[in-house]
C-alpha cells in the first residue's frame, strides 16, 4: 500500500478541502481512493455534503454578473492559460489517473493529449461565439425593422462526469461554460476525483492570475445527495451529465424543466461487410473493443458479421488476442488491467455466464492462467481478461445492455441491411461502424444507422473533441465538442429595433 500511495505525487489541491465559493474549504469526511490494480488506497479524497453543495449555488450566483462580463479576449488568455498549465503538468496528470482509474498508461497519456486539444480549441472557438441578422420585413409589420440576435450566457453550469475519463470529460464541460461565459460547478465520480481536483485547482490559479473570481468554479464530491442537491435547485440553468442511461434519465427528471445535456452509455454497433478487409476489421475491435479496460460508453460490444467472412474474422480474432497485455497499468506495455472495482468485475462476469448457460460459445476469457500473476491472476476480482462470446442470444443483457468492460459479441447476418437493422434493434444510439469497401453500403449505414455518428472504416470510438459527438434514443441528447457545448451552455436574445417609432 505505501509504495503505491508514494508514487503519487504532491497534489496542487490542499489536502482534505473542496474549492467552495472563492477559497478551499476543509472537509470534515473524506474517502479512500483506491489503485484498481492491487487495491492499495492511494489517497483520502474530501468529501462534501448537500449544505456544501447549496452553499456553492449561492456563490455561482454571487459571480453571474462578473463572470457574464469577462471580454471575448479574457475569456480566450483564460482558457490558452489553462491549456498551458494543464500541459506543464501533463506527466503528472497521467500518472494520478493511472492510480485513481487503472486504465493502461496508454489510455491515460491519450486523456491528457485529448484534454489539451478541447482546451485549446475552446480557446479559439470564444472568438466565434456570434449572432446573426433577422430579416424581419419578412411580414409585412416588420418593414423598417432591424433585427438580430446574440449569444447570452445562460447561467449557471452544472457538470456531473463518469469516472472512465475523468479529466477530459470534466473539460469537456468546464471550458465550454468558461467560454460561453457561465459559472459552472463540477461533480466527479466519488471513485475518481483527484485529476478533476487538479484540473479545478490549475484553473483556479489561472482564474486568480487574470484577476477573476475564482468562485466561477467549483468542485463538490460525495454521495449522490450532494449531485441531486445541485441538479434540482432552480438556478442550476444547465445540467451537463456523462454517464450511465439509468442516472442520466433519472437526472433529467430531477432538473425538468431545465436544460439537460446528456451523454449516456450505448452498446456500440460493429458491422463487418462481406467485402470488407477482414484484418483492418480484426485490428479494429482489437483496438476499439478495449482500450480503457472496455470501459468507454464507444467501445466495440457487439460484431455484427457476413456469414460470408464469418469465420475467417472470428478465427483471427481469437488467433491476435493474446496480442493484447494483461498486466500492470503503470507498465506502458500493458492494454488491459482490472476494471474499476470488485463489483464491476463481478458484474461483468455475471453477464458473461449467463450469456455462457443459455447457450453462446466462450471463444476467451473472462479469466486468465491461475500461474498468470501480472495483474493479479485470477484472485483479483476486478479483473476480466479479453472476452470473445459468439451466437449469444441478443435477447440477454451482454448484448443488449451495455457492458463497460473488455467484452465482445459476435453473431452473423446475411447482408449490410439485415446488419443494420440488428444494430438499429436497441435502446440506444451512440455510434456505430461499418467497415466495407462499398460506397453504397457506406452510406446505406451512415443514412439507416440511427445513432449519433457512424463511423466508417473505422473503430466506432472514434471521437474528435472538436466534432458534435451524443446520441440519440437512450444514449443520450444534447452535442458535445467546444463549439456546440457553447451553444448548448448559451441562449440566443433577439433585438427587433424601429429605427424611428411610428413609422
Amino acid at each position: 500500500m505505501q509504495d503505491t500511495a508514494s508514487r503519487l505525487a504532491p497534489l496542487l489541491a490542499p489536502a482534505g478541502a473542496l474549492p467552495i465559493g472563492s477559497e478551499w474549504r476543509a472537509m470534515r469526511a473524506s474517502s479512500p481512493i483506491v489503485f484498481p490494480f492491487d487495491g492499495s488506497v492511494v489517497a483520502q479524497a474530501p468529501t462534501s455534503t448537500a449544505a456544501e453543495s447549496r452553499d456553492a449555488l449561492n456563490a455561482a450566483e454571487s459571480v453571474l454578473a462578473e463572470v457574464a462580463a469577462l471580454t471575448t479576449a479574457e475569456r480566450k488568455s483564460i482558457l490558452q492559460g489553462i491549456h498551458d498549465r494543464v500541459k506543464a503538468e501533463g506527466s503528472r496528470l497521467e500518472d494520478l489517473l493511472i492510480l485513481e482509474t487503472g486504465k493502461p498508461r496508454a489510455d491515460c497519456r491519450t486523456e491528457v493529449a485529448r484534454t489539451l486539444v478541447t482546451l485549446q480549441a475552446t480557446a479559439e472557438e470564444v472568438s466565434h461565439i456570434h449572432g446573426e441578422t433577422v430579416p424581419l420585413d419578412l411580414q409585412e409589420l416588420g418593414r423598417g425593422m432591424i433585427g438580430y440576435y446574440t449569444r447570452r450566457p445562460a447561467g449557471i453550469v452544472i457538470g456531473i462526469a463518469g469516472f472512465n475519463y475523468p479529466l477530459l470529460l470534466a473539460t469537456h464541460k468546464l471550458a465550454p461554460a468558461l467560454a460561453a461565459g457561465c459559472p459552472v460547478i463540477l461533480k466527479p465520480a466519488p471513485n475518481t476525483p483527484l485529476a478533476t481536483l487538479e484540473l479545478v485547482a490549475i484553473t483556479r490559479e489561472v482564474l486568480a492570475s487574470h484577476g477573476v473570481t475564482q468562485a466561477a468554479v467549483q468542485l463538490v464530491n460525495g454521495d449522490p445527495i450532494v449531485g441531486e442537491t445541485l441538479v434540482r435547485d432552480p438556478r442550476s440553468q444547465i445540467v451537463s451529465f456523462t454517464g450511465s442511461a439509468k442516472i442520466g434519465h433519472l437526472i433529467a427528471q430531477q432538473a425538468a424543466p431545465r436544460k439537460t445535456l446528456l451523454e449516456l452509455g450505448s452498446n456500440t454497433g460493429f458491422i463487418v461487410a462481406a467485402d470488407a478487409d477482414v484484418e483492418a476489421a480484426v485490428n479494429a475491435v482489437l483496438a476499439g473493443g478495449f482500450y480503457a479496460n472496455g470501459q468507454a460508453c464507444i467501445s466495440v460490444q457487439r460484431v455484427v458479421l457476413d456469414r460470408r467472412i464469418a469465420e475467417q474474422f472470428t478465427a483471427r480474432l481469437v488467433a491476435r488476442i493474446d496480442e493484447l497485455v494483461v498486466g500492470d497499468p503503470r507498465d506502458a506495455a500493458t492494454r488491459v488491467a482490472p476494471v474499476i472495482n470488485a463489483a464491476s468485475g463481478e458484474r461483468i462476469r455475471a453477464m458473461i455466464d449467463r450469456a455462457v448457460s443459455a447457450g453462446a460459445t466462450l471463444l476467451a476469457g473472462p479469466d486468465g492462467s491461475v500461474a498468470d500473476d501480472a495483474a493479479g491472476g485470477s484472485s483479483n476480482p476486478a479483473l476480466i481478461y479479453p472476452t470473445v462470446l459468439s451466437e449469444v442470444p441478443t435477447a440477454l443483457d451482454v448484448w443488449a445492455e451495455e457492458i463497460f468492460g473488455p467484452v465482445v459479441c459476435l453473431t452473423t447476418v446475411d447482408s449490410v441491411g439485415e446488419a443494420i437493422d440488428l444494430v438499429n434493434a436497441s435502446r440506444y444510439g451512440l455510434q456505430a461502424a461499418v467497415f466495407t469497401s462499398s460506397l453504397e453500403s457506406a452510406f446505406a449505414a451512415i443514412e439507416r444507422l440511427e445513432v449519433g455518428g457512424v463511423v466508417v472504416n473505422e473503430i466506432p470510438g472514434f471521437r474528435s473533441d472538436i466534432m458534435p459527438y451524443g446520441g440519440v434514443k437512450d444514449s443520450g441528447i444534447g452535442r458535445e465538442g467546444p463549439r456546440y457545448a457553447i451553444e448548448e451552455f448559451t441562449v440566443t436574445r433577439m433585438a427587433m429595433i424601429r429605427p424611428v417609432a411610428g413609422n
